[in-house]
């Protein structure tokens, strides 16, 4: 129903548009330059206020719908009222399932009345929706039309209408990030109710297994996470061991270096390492990578563990060079032809310009790109899930076997899961260390802009 919605809308607005760019025509008298704004603009604000107003209505309707139909089948459901937060919860899980024909015991009678009182509330929630997004368009529609005149201000009314839009969406794109922030928090002082602060920063041992249920075995459960950062900083620093020399000196190349012929088919070529799926890295990793390390750590005496941080880390810092290199080759050649020149006048050579004059000047764009890359590798799951381990191990050894935030992350939340667990809430709690973790990589980025940038 709801594409047939969408669809509606956008019929009724492209209608809109024509009959209010005709209307305009004709208000005109042939004659546009006497009007205040052109007709293309009285078409664009016929179809702004046909299709905007019911688009965010729909939006607003979906996010309430189904919290208020569940407020109403608890109202009218017998006990509802002493039932906890989790069994009302489940109460309504039950009759959606058995609503959508998934019965998987004998539903009881109050069940089955609770999902035919469902449907009629949904039936009649859908009535309610087809009819108000029709009204609003239409509504819309017979404003905007009745409203084109010589001196109507359609184009002011179109970019008020269009800096309306913009500050919703960018609303929508602020609420949703605290949203996720507030979750974060809220889940992470639930672990840490459970488990103190100071064990979580500061333990050396890292078992989160514990029992989810009576009939489970397993041990008392270790939450302290310096191991799983210690794992998630060597990845990174081995990988941007890899990617940072690599795509900056690929990027001096390019912009200073290499014909144009050359550079407009390596650097496609190169910007494709960024488009291969993570997990093609990964089997990169885990059957190429990781057995030639061992083979050849076997020929010389030394012991390389089967799936190895260093393994890990150079398939990873391989994926992160088209990051570092697109970014850093954009800096350099925003760069003004002028100062290349300039500095060459003055008798320096060609790295000595590139060292004195176009490193500074570049220095935000390389930074972004360092920083972009750092993140995805402190972010990395895939490569590291299947190229390192899951074992949390206190060691800085890039030939031993580490795990990572994200790797733990998706291990806690897979298979049985509670969330007044501790096992569960672990998982929360590194994620909020990790947001930490990149906000801080962030403002100490900014700093080293604001510091070392020199402005021309």
């Amino acid at each position: 129903m709801i594409s047939y919605l969408f669809l509606f809308l956008f019929i009724a607005a492209l209608v809109a548009y024509f009959i209010a760019s005709r209307r305009a025509v004709g208000a005109a008298g042939g004659n546009v330059r006497d009007m205040h704004s052109r007709p293309v603009y009285h078409g664009l604000n016929a179809l702004v206020s046909t299709a905007v107003p019911a688009f965010i209505f729909v939006l607003l309707w979906l996010l309430f719908e189904q919290s208020v139909i569940d407020l109403m089948l608890l109202a009218g459901y017998p006990g509802a009222d002493a039932l906890t937060g989790p069994e009302r919860d489940l109460l309504i899980s039950e009759i959606r399932q058995v609503a959508a024909g998934n019965i998987f015991r004998e539903p009881t009678p109050e069940i089955v009345a609770a999902v035919e009182r469902l449907k009629g509330l949904e039936r009649t929630a859908t009535m309610l929706l087809v009819a108000s997004v029709v009204v609003i368009a239409l509504a819309g529609a017979a404003i905007a039309v009745s409203s084109v005149s010589r001196r109507f201000l359609a184009r002011h009314r179109f970019e008020f209408s269009v800096t309306l839009f913009m500050i919703f969406a960018s609303t929508i794109a602020i609420l949703t990030t605290l949203g996720i922030v507030a979750s974060l928090v809220y889940e992470a002082l639930q672990f840490f109710q459970r488990v103190p602060l100071s064990e979580f920063l500061f333990g050396l041992s890292w078992e989160p297994q514990i029992p989810l249920r009576e009939d489970q075995v397993a041990g008392q459960g270790a939450f302290g996470a310096i191991p799983v950062f210690v794992g998630t900083f060597l990845v990174a620093v081995l990988a941007m061991a890899v990617a940072v020399p690599v795509g900056i000196m690929s990027a001096i190349y390019l912009t200073e270096y290499a014909s144009k012929r050359f550079r407009s088919v390596i650097k496609p070529m190169l910007e494709i390492l960024a488009g291969i799926p993570t997990v093609v890295y990964g089997f990169f990793a885990v059957l190429t990578v990781a057995p030639a390390m061992r083979q050849l750590g076997a020929s010389v005496g030394i012991d390389v563990a089967p799936n190895s941080a260093l393994a890990a880390g150079a398939v990873m810092g391989i994926m992160l060079i088209p990051f570092i290199s697109s970014l850093s080759d954009d800096a350099f050649a925003a760069v003004p032809q002028a100062i290349r020149d300039g500095s060459l006048a003055m008798g320096a050579t060609k790295g000595e310009t590139i060292k004195k004059v176009l490193l500074p000047a570049a220095l935000p764009g390389i930074v972004g790109g360092v920083l972009l890359a750092l993140s995805r590798a402190i972010g990395e799951t895939m490569i590291v899930v299947m190229a390192a381990g899951l074992i949390a191990k206190m060691t800085l050894n890039p030939l031993d076997s580490v795990t990572t935030v994200t790797v733990q992350i998706v291990t806690l939340l897979i298979g049985d899961t509670e969330f007044d667990n501790p096992k569960t809430l672990a998982a929360f709690a590194l994620g909020l260390m990790l947001f930490i973790m990149t906000l801080f990589l962030n403002l100490v980025a900014l700093r080293i802009v604001r510091k070392y940038q020199e402005k021309y």
